[in-house]
């Protein structure tokens, strides 16, 4: 019976996933939890006590989920023991069962994908235009609102930190900031150069154009990530505004830029009339970057050491949308999807999903 083979599946993916989270593991983690939680030390810094709490709703939530697994399935067993075939009210209580199920899976399933240690944590995503001016700019500002579109869709918030218009058309750059549950858990293998092929609009000849973009996104650090930055390795310019915005902060030096000279990280803020404001802001991003940068260095130098590295100019290339021939491919993963129009309204869920799996696997940070 089609019931019975459904009931296997379930059970093996059960015990697979009770492997992935390791219960036992997950509750002695989570009773030294709740005795700091219960210590009064902890109350002095409302920081550190929001990051111990969500740790301890994060442990809660997947044993509670893993056990209304178990009574599932102990149950969905026990009626496919007394099912008769023609029995039309137990097998719709079945197939409710199964879909139940089903919904407890996909959770877990979520549950394992943002499990890095920063999945938890708002992002900012910073779009850069490549050479190629309009082109180059106007395929920067269709990557930003295809994320944007993305950011609506899952009900994520998101605040525009700063932005360059292009000469004609598009912009040269921006940066967003998105807030909302595990954000750079989803977006963050989203980072690399996105190539574009199509039939120019702005050629009269109409012949095809290739247009290059990089994103980068990095997660929002909270207050106990000790990043050491000396003020004699920064650079702080003041300018007006640029874009959009109200009077006041386009006829002051309000906005701000901010280089880390060692490193020539550079990051900028505009989305407030204060500057004093701006500039928190701006370092709280270079912050994030700088840690982001170390990381970066440490997978490079652990790809040279196993004699891996790629070619850096193909080996961040990430996504290839070929307009005229309706093709959008991922080069990382091999997915490869025919509805353009889709994906570029936001529908990318496949293309972060298999991502985030494939490269997981192959990544031990």
């Amino acid at each position: 019976m089609r019931f019975n083979k459904k009931l296997i599946v379930y059970l093996a993916e059960y015990m697979y996933l009770r492997i992935v989270f390791d219960c036992n593991v997950q509750k002695e983690l989570l009773k030294k939890i709740i005795v700091k939680l219960k210590s009064v030390d902890i109350w002095s810094s409302l920081s550190h006590n929001m990051t111990a709490d969500g740790q301890c709703n994060s442990f809660e939530n997947i044993g509670e989920l893993v056990n209304y697994m178990v009574k599932d399935l102990q149950d969905l067993s026990d009626l496919i023991k007394i099912v008769v075939h023609n029995d039309s009210l137990l097998i719709n209580e079945i197939q409710e069962q199964l879909i139940h199920i089903d919904r407890i899976l996909f959770q877990l399933e979520m549950c394992q994908m943002f499990s890095k240690k920063y999945d938890d944590c708002n992002c900012y995503v910073d779009i850069q235009s490549g050479s190629g001016g309009t082109e180059a700019q106007d395929w920067a500002n269709m990557l930003l609102r295809m994320y944007l579109k993305w950011i609506d869709n899952k009900g994520f918030n998101v605040e525009i930190v700063t932005e360059s218009c292009g000469d004609f058309s598009g912009i040269k750059s921006t940066t967003i900031k998105v807030i909302g549950p595990y954000v750079y858990g989803w977006l963050r293998t989203e980072s690399g150069i996105h190539r574009l092929v199509r039939k120019s609009p702005f050629d009269a000849t109409g012949k095809r154009h290739t247009s290059f973009a990089s994103v980068f996104v990095y997660p929002e650090l909270d207050d106990n990530i000790d990043i050491q930055i000396r003020p004699e390795d920064l650079r702080i310019d003041v300018y007006r505004a640029s874009g959009a915005g109200g009077q006041h902060v386009n006829r002051t030096e309000s906005a701000v830029r901010i280089t880390h000279i060692p490193t020539n990280i550079v990051t900028q803020c505009q989305s407030d009339r204060s500057q004093h404001k701006n500039k928190n802001q701006a370092i709280k991003q270079l912050k994030a970057k700088l840690y982001n940068f170390e990381l970066h260095k440490k997978r490079i130098e652990k790809k040279i050491r196993e004699n891996k590295k790629k070619d850096i100019t193909w080996g961040n290339q990430i996504r290839s949308y070929v307009l005229d021939h309706s093709r959008i491919k991922d080069l990382r993963t091999g997915l490869e999807k025919h509805n353009v129009k889709a994906v570029l309204n936001g529908d990318l869920d496949d293309f972060i999903k298999t991502s985030i799996k494939v490269l997981d696997q192959n990544n031990d940070d």
